[in-house]
């Protein structure tokens, strides 16, 4: 948290990753830098869902794993800046998240949420788009988010959301061949959907790159404990592999991972 010095305001795991794909995590941690005094929360909201996507790192690395896929990931909480916002969306530096005020957000000047937008999204987008100029055919592109099974009281009936911007073509073929690998309840564009202003970076580098591409939302309570965790990757991961054939692409799960189910 805080107490540790600054660091980068982007990474990237699995930087020689063979696959004909991109992985992106923007919610991936709730580190706050030291100079926003942890913009005045108590560790339990740090903690929370509205800090970062629980769950959702872990489970990239793993699906990045199985399919030998790079993936780009945020190093700092979306309450200091949400990267999957562009700079004049409403909650891209939130002055509330969920039911926490964040204190830390309140009547920033312009300069200083520029300061915030230039420090982490832009380096973290110019990332995405380097990694995506090495490619020498167009990936896939997949970002991977989780979700609270209670949300303002409701509970959600979903397990996992495969969400699309306006290309629908990866989530309608990953929805159709979920019951193949999964009992879980698969729907499209759920809990949340482009309506919501949640598909910025599928926007911003899929539709603008013309790639197949799809944000994956998985209910975190599928994903607390590493057992959890890599039993969905390896769901996903065959669905996007088998899904990635369809296409015409090969992104086989690595031989040692392989799977026949």
């Amino acid at each position: 948290m805080s107490s540790q010095t600054d660091v980068p305001p982007v990474s990237v795991f699995n930087q020689n990753g063979q696959a004909r794909l991109l992985l992106v995590c923007e919610h991936a941690s709730n580190f706050i830098p030291a100079r926003y005094e942890n913009l005045q929360l108590a560790d339990g909201v740090l903690h929370s869902h509205a800090a970062l996507d629980i769950g959702a790192y872990d489970l990239a690395r793993a699906i990045s794993r199985l399919l030998d896929a790079p993936l780009v990931s945020t190093t700092v909480s979306r309450l200091v800046y949400d990267c999957n916002r562009a700079f004049d969306a409403t909650g891209a530096i939130p002055e509330e998240s969920e039911v926490f005020r964040i204190p830390g957000n309140q009547n920033l000047s312009d300069a200083e949420a520029m300061e915030r937008f230039k420090n982490y999204y832009l380096p973290f987008e110019k990332t995405i788009s380097d990694r995506l100029d090495q490619f020498t055919e167009p990936p896939l592109f997949v970002t991977i988010h989780s979700f609270t099974p209670v949300y303002h009281g409701e509970t959600r009936e979903v397990d996992i959301g495969i969400v699309c911007d306006q290309d629908s073509r990866l989530m309608d073929r990953m929805v159709q061949l979920a019951p193949q690998r999964t009992e879980l309840c698969v729907e499209p564009n759920q809990p949340y959907g482009p309506e919501d202003g949640v598909t910025h970076t599928l926007s911003l580098h899929g539709k603008k790159n013309a790639l197949l591409n799809v944000m994956i939302e998985v209910k975190n309570d599928l994903l607390d404990s590493v057992e959890k965790c890599q039993e969905m990757a390896l769901t996903l991961a065959t669905m996007i592999s088998r899904s990635a054939t369809y296409f015409g692409y090969r992104i086989p799960l690595r031989s040692d991972h392989a799977t026949n189910s």
